[in-house]
Order: structure tokens, then sequence, then C-alpha cells
């Protein structure tokens, strides 16, 4: 609910700038909730686990977050999560999100309203499907695929699609918000300290295309239907390209050489498609790092095969009741490598996830998931195993 802003100052003080500081607002009640999800878990165990290892964990807790978010009057806004406890444990918590976002830059050169904005802090990409603020209760697996060569070469680089990252990002909105843009530069590591000099770029475009028949109902924030309002027929496309150079033998681990540079980029798009309770969408993303071999004797660095992979996502949902959704997704990794390496049984993993989630309240959600999984190795005579499994919790804050 909107309420007045308390103002840092008197009103004179704008007719004043800038011989006094400009006076700021700030939100007149403490904008803080907290959210709270957990859930029961079942997982098959490999055939010949050694020690015991159980199937289920009666409603494990994974996250306690506290969330803070607000505008300091139209110029600025922020947005600050941390997670307060993870895992049941408050040592495996930490900052998700924290930055300040300076609004609407582009007034002052005539531009459209929202066409340039600057954020800054620590954030997730502007990714074309959030997987920090996804409805799914397990994350996008090719978010997750990092690169190393293992055995195979130098590559080993510690960059995640999926992670929150420290930087800037200018970014914004034209055509009544069908069309979005951002650039961002970034320190490449995650949450983490930098670990090069080197500053990644991340670049997106995204282009909604409004079907609805009739051009009055494009022109308003929802569609009318005979169930009440609903999100507009639409079909959005999104395109993505990150570039980074990652450096090794910092430590010098490798004798007789210096620090080793090795470029590296995923590209990608993704499309969702949106009629009446039927949303359909996805992603692909290709991922390549350089890798070289040293040459110890000689003291030449060799370009070896490079480290790729390919994978994505596709996600039907269908809205039964506004506060019931029924859930199918499919994610696949193809990764040659990581198949030489032995950490898969084939090039390509994949996993079917069905589910269904309902608001029960507002601010209650109960989800149920299942994840029919890929083969991995027992670890034991060369076996391989499915590690499928099954999550039922709930997600509410306050």
């Amino acid at each position: 609910m909107k309420q007045p802003p308390v103002l840092l100052g008197a009103p004179a003080q704008r007719q004043a700038f800038p011989k006094v500081i400009y006076p700021g607002e700030i939100p007149g009640t403490i904008p803080i909730s907290f959210r709270y999800s957990g859930s029961l878990q079942y997982q098959s165990t490999p055939p010949l686990a050694s020690g015991f290892s159980p199937r289920t964990d009666l409603f494990a807790p994974n996250t306690f977050t506290g969330i803070a978010a607000g505008s300091f009057g139209d110029a600025f806004s922020f947005w600050i999560d941390d997670d307060i406890s993870a895992g049941g444990s408050g040592a495996n918590g930490g900052l998700g999100d924290g930055y300040l976002r300076a609004n609407d830059l582009g007034k002052y050169i005539g531009l459209p309203a929202h066409a340039v904005n600057l954020r800054v802090g620590q954030f997730e990409l502007d990714l074309p499907f959030s997987q920090a603020r996804s409805i799914h209760p397990t994350t996008y697996d090719v978010y997750g695929q990092a690169s190393d060569a293992i055995s195979l070469g130098t590559t080993n680089n510690p960059f995640v699609f999926g992670e929150n990252q420290r930087g800037f990002e200018l970014g914004g909105y034209a055509d009544n918000w069908n069309f979005a843009w951002s650039v961002a530069a970034i320190n490449g590591s995650g949450p983490n300290p930098p670990n090069r000099n080197f500053k990644d770029v991340y670049i997106r475009v995204s282009q909604k295309f409004n079907l609805e028949r009739d051009s009055a109902a494009r022109k308003e924030v929802q569609a009318a239907g005979p169930s009440g309002p609903r999100d507009h027929t639409s079909i959005r496309l999104d395109g993505f390209y990150y570039y980074g150079r990652n450096a090794l033998n910092l430590d010098r681990s490798i004798s007789g050489f210096g620090t080793i540079h090795e470029p590296f980029y995923r590209v990608g798009g993704a499309a969702r498609f949106k009629y009446r309770n039927l949303e359909l969408y996805g992603l692909l993303m290709y991922g390549r790092d350089q890798n070289l071999l040293p040459q110890e004797d000689t003291g030449a660095l060799l370009h070896g095969s490079p480290v790729t992979f390919t994978g994505g996502f596709a996600t039907a949902q269908y809205w039964i009741y506004p506060w019931i959704v029924g859930i199918m997704r499919y994610d696949a990794v193809n990764s040659p490598t990581d198949f030489l390496n032995g950490l898969y049984r084939f090039n390509t993993r994949n996993r079917y996830s069905p589910g269904l989630q309902i608001l029960a309240r507002d601010n209650i959600k109960m989800f149920f998931e299942y994840q029919y999984s890929w083969e991995v190795p027992t670890g034991t005579g060369g076996l391989f195993f499915r590690p499928s499994g099954f999550q039922a919790g709930i997600d509410y804050v306050f």
C-alpha cells in the first residue's frame, strides 16, 4: 500500500538547491519483510552407497530471508535481501541482492520515461528468466553449469550464469514497456571478491509483441475477459551475450608459466508465450571457454579443445484457477567435457520436473515437485543411478 514518504529536510530546500543539500525522502514505515521456505524431501540413493544415506528429510529448512525494498523519492530506489539462515544454519546465509538504483536518467536528455536507469551494487543479472525470483523450488540446470577441463587442459572457470554479481548496470524500457535493454560491467566472480582485474560484460535485449486483437486492450495494463482481468496474449523474444576473460595460475601452481588468460563467452536466446491461462517459455544457451595445454618441457601454451556446453529449459504453466498452477519443466545440458571426465553417463543430462503450486493465501504458497533426473556414477564398479526425488513444502512471507 502506498504511504506518504517522510521528507528529510524542509520543502524550501528544493528551491535553494544547489546551495543546500537536496532533501531526500524515505518510506513512511520501515520497509522490511521476512520470507521463509522449507520442504519435505525424498531422494533415491545409490544401490551401493558407502554407509547409510536416508532417503527422506522431514521438512528441511531452505532459507529464512530478510527483505527490504522501497524508494527515496522519484529518483532513487533500493532492494536488499539477505539470507539470515540457509539450510537451517546461520553460517550458510549471505547477501543476495543489495543495490541502489537511479531511475529515469534519460529524461535529462529528452528520452522517454524509464528509457535509461542505473543500478549499482550486488544483483542478479538481467536474465530472461530470473532464478532468484523464480516460482520453481529447484534451479535451472543450465544456469548452474560451470566450465572445468579437469585433466583435459587449464580451464577452471568459477563463473556461474545464475549467480549474483557485483558491478553496475545500465538499462531501461521503451514502447510502453514492450522493449527492454541492459548492459552490465561486473567482476564475474559472483558474490565473492574479484579474482582478476578484467571486468566482464553482459548485454541483453528483449522485445514483446502484444497479440491482443482489440487495439484498445493492447494499451491497457491488462486485458479483460469473461473471467476477469488477465495478462495480454503476447510473445516475447530475448537475446543475451556474456563475455569474460578468466585468469589462471595466479598461485604459479603450473611452474614456468605466468598468469594464464582464457577468454570465454555465453550466448543465447529465449522466448515466452502467453495465451489466456497458458504460459510457455524456454531458453537456450551456448558456452565456450578457451582451453590451453601447458608444455612444461618447452614452456609453450598450446590451444587445446575448447570447453563447450549447450543447454536450456522449456516450461509449460497452466493456471487452473488464479491460485492453482500446474507446471511441467524440462532441463537439459550437453557437456562433452563433463562426460569425458566421468561426471555423467552421457554427453547430455536431462531432467523432467512436473509440479503443482497452490496459493493458499496471498502470502502463503504450497508447492509440490517431482524431479526425474539424469544418471550419475555411484563411485563403485562403474555403476550409475538416477538421484530422482520429490519435494513438498511451503513458502510464506510476512
